[in-house]
């Protein structure tokens, strides 16, 4: 759904705290107030369909948002340290949040569940073209991850699969401008309901691809 959030919810979560690959804390407010940003909120970080989704963010031209003055960056709610495995995998160079208490998202009104595009409603254009392509893409991306040992996929490392973030939390698209608005916001339904990114860079007035 598309709405602005109200301003008690985004000052809220300007307070909270998400963490990068190394662990760093910073307050989501001091990111946001940088410049001008797109923020995504993706689901749990082995979630093929939000990686299909970040293939397309990592086409985005650098010089398109230094044109625009604009950041982009991802925040999800699994572990940190499964971020360069997140980064491995999408080819993303931009930066990448989690955070793990999926307190932001909660405050961002994020909601939950395992609800997939309803029969009557078109799939997004990040999405394989079928659900057995889906399927079998997922399932050769961990099969290829488990074969590099320096990979930190869920079949080489059973142990991260609880940390990757939970399955039901769903995410969602947000611009901010700098001096504290939000001009834009876009909260998935289910779980391949991210915003089409052209639409996304349309919104942001970034140019696309």
């Amino acid at each position: 759904m598309s709405q602005v959030l109200e301003v008690d919810a985004l000052e809220n979560a300007k307070k909270l705290k998400v963490r990068d690959v190394d662990g760093t804390e910073f307050t989501f407010g001091s990111l946001i107030e940088k410049q001008d940003s797109i923020v995504v909120f993706i689901r749990h970080f082995f979630c093929g369909n939000c990686q299909y989704y970040t293939r397309q963010l990592a086409a985005i031209k650098p010089d398109a948002l230094e044109k625009a003055n604009k950041q982009l960056f991802i925040v999800g709610c699994g572990e940190p340290h499964l971020i360069k495995y997140y980064v491995r995998q999408t080819g993303f160079k931009g930066p990448i949040y989690a955070d793990p208490s999926r307190t932001i998202f909660q405050t961002l009104g994020l909601i939950e569940n395992l609800a997939t595009t309803p029969k009557r409603e078109p799939k997004k254009s990040y999405l394989p073209s079928s659900y057995v392509m889906s399927v079998l893409s997922s399932i050769w991306m961990k099969l290829t991850d488990s074969i590099n040992f320096d990979q930190q996929g869920p079949l080489k490392n059973p142990q991260d699969i609880g940390k990757s973030g939970k399955i039901s939390q769903l995410g969602g698209e947000f611009i901010f401008t700098k001096d504290g608005q939000c001009t834009f916001g876009w909260r998935m339904r289910h779980t391949e309901d991210h915003f089409e990114v052209a639409d996304l860079m349309r919104e942001a007035g970034i140019e696309y691809p």
